[in-house]
């Protein structure tokens, strides 16, 4: 399989998860997206200029989606997040790829790069850091709906707090954009600090937790 094609993951669904939240993410998580950026000599630059654009993107996305006033704007949260997903996401790839290791780049790590800086502590006994290396436990489909349960808790939490911005639209959609522009940006950070680093994955079913787990 070539890196221009699309890699499809085994498919993680929960259909009595009563969380939408928790249901969009293992749904999008099932697909890792392509990547056209090629390798060079200067992969932190790129990635800079990768995180640049796709932080502009989002904040655009996110604030567009925001303008809707009132119950209006609640019923466009989710399709906001699941935007600023996709365009993260590919931006995820476009960092793998310029680091020349998009064939590394599977559910976990994709997983860690989106949401570690949102909901850290539920990543905190699948992804340890041993010295310079970043080890990651492969998820089951019952781990995997675990950690998107609690993802999804902490980002429903967030949810309500941003909703009640709409009620307010132009206010609202500025702050909701530049929370995209600063969400993406702290996405590109966990990816360039992943694609510059060692990293395993261990198909144990458990990783004991050492002073270096990442929190």
């Amino acid at each position: 399989m070539t890196r221009s094609e699309s890699r499809q993951l085994p498919a993680v669904i929960a259909p009595r998860d009563p969380g939408r939240v928790t249901a969009a993410i293992l749904d999008f998580v099932s697909e890792v997206p392509d990547s056209k950026v090629g390798g060079n000599g200067d992969p932190a630059g790129e990635a800079l200029r990768l995180a640049k654009r796709a932080a502009r993107r989002a904040a655009l996305t996110a604030g567009s989606l925001a303008l809707p006033p009132g119950p209006l704007g609640w019923l466009t949260m989710l399709p906001e997040m699941i935007g600023i997903w996709k365009i993260q996401a590919q931006l995820v790839s476009d960092i793998a790829a310029a680091h020349g290791r998009h064939a590394m780049l599977g559910r976990e790590q994709m997983m860690w790069c989106l949401f570690r800086h949102t909901a850290a502590q539920a990543f905190r006994d699948l992804v340890v850091r041993l010295g310079d290396r970043l080890i990651f436990q492969r998820m089951s489909q019952a781990v995997a709906r675990r950690l998107a349960g609690q993802i999804g808790l902490h980002l429903g939490r967030r949810t309500v707090g941003q909703g009640l911005s709409r009620w307010v639209p132009a206010v609202g959609a500025v702050g909701v954009g530049a929370y995209a522009y600063y969400d993406t940006m702290h996405v590109a950070e966990t990816a360039l600090d992943l694609f510059s680093s060692d990293m395993a994955v261990e198909d144990a079913p458990g990783i004991v937790p050492t002073p270096d787990v990442v929190a």
